[in-house]
């Protein structure tokens, strides 16, 4: 036999014996795992029942911090309320200057929707553009119609008491491109339906002016002036309003002749 196989056989033979005596120091001082293997299973058990416990409460902070819907109010302040599942205020953003000091200005986070509608209508910068006969655009907005039908009954109940107040729903998808033009929903409706008429009308034009004003804008345009909108106007999800005439996605609630 060459050299050359002599040293492979030599090293193949030198690997055996390191990997033996390997295995016989590590049996000699773990006991073979036998003292270890039922200490290490226990030991596991807090470890996985901690994991299990870490990743179901991520999985609910998700579930609820998730908004599922969406309510636009619209007056001159401007702010959307992100609702989860669970009927809860997650998120509040205004729209526009007077919409951020009003979302500064609430403490509804976490809470019911109904109360959050509640203490934004009630507030001073609410109650004062009222005061001057101004509109208010509520429009509930998700993907579950069902959800939105239930949620626009409660706010119309909810609204009852605050006059020129009009109510609607639509799904998210609006909602998103909405967003894109920096509007919350209700003027970015208003908007659609003012640039119909004007052409030349840009986002920015709408952000700083009050529902009435747009609406009056919208009716010197359109030729309507002060007349009555016909009652099958409306158009959307959920039709039908209270003591208005809703344009928009739902008609309108509560006081006057509203497009929206």
């Amino acid at each position: 036999m060459n050299d050359k196989w002599k040293q492979a056989f030599g090293e193949i033979h030198a690997e055996e014996a390191l990997k033996e005596s390997t295995r016989r120091f590590l049996v000699q001082k773990t006991g073979n795992y036998r003292k270890y293997h039922g200490w290490g299973y226990k030991r596991l058990i807090p470890v996985v029942a901690s994991m299990v416990i870490l990743l179901a409460g991520w999985g609910g902070y998700q579930i609820y911090f998730k908004p599922i819907s969406v309510i636009s109010i619209d007056v001159n302040p401007s702010l959307e309320l992100g609702v989860n599942r669970f009927d809860r205020v997650v998120s509040v953003r205004g729209f526009n200057e007077d919409g951020r000091r009003l979302a500064d200005s609430v403490n509804v986070k976490h809470a019911e929707y109904t109360d959050a509608l509640e203490q934004i209508l009630s507030s001073e910068s609410v109650r004062r553009c009222l005061g001057r006969d101004e509109v208010v655009t509520i429009d509930v907005v998700g993907d579950d119609e069902r959800a939105c039908g239930r949620m626009l009954s409660n706010i119309k109940h909810c609204t009852s008491g605050h006059r020129n107040t009009y109510c609607g729903s639509s799904n998210l998808e609006d909602v998103e491109a909405a967003h894109e033009l920096g509007l919350s929903y209700g003027k970015y409706r208003a908007y659609l339906e003012l640039r119909e008429l004007d052409p030349d009308v840009a986002p920015e034009d709408v952000q700083g002016m009050t529902m009435r004003e747009i609406r009056d804008l919208i009716e010197r345009l359109s030729g309507n002036g002060s007349e009555e909108i016909p009652q099958d106007n409306s158009r959307g999800m959920h039709g039908g309003g209270h003591g208005g005439n809703g344009r928009g996605h739902g008609g309108g609630h509560h006081g006057g002749n509203g497009r929206w």
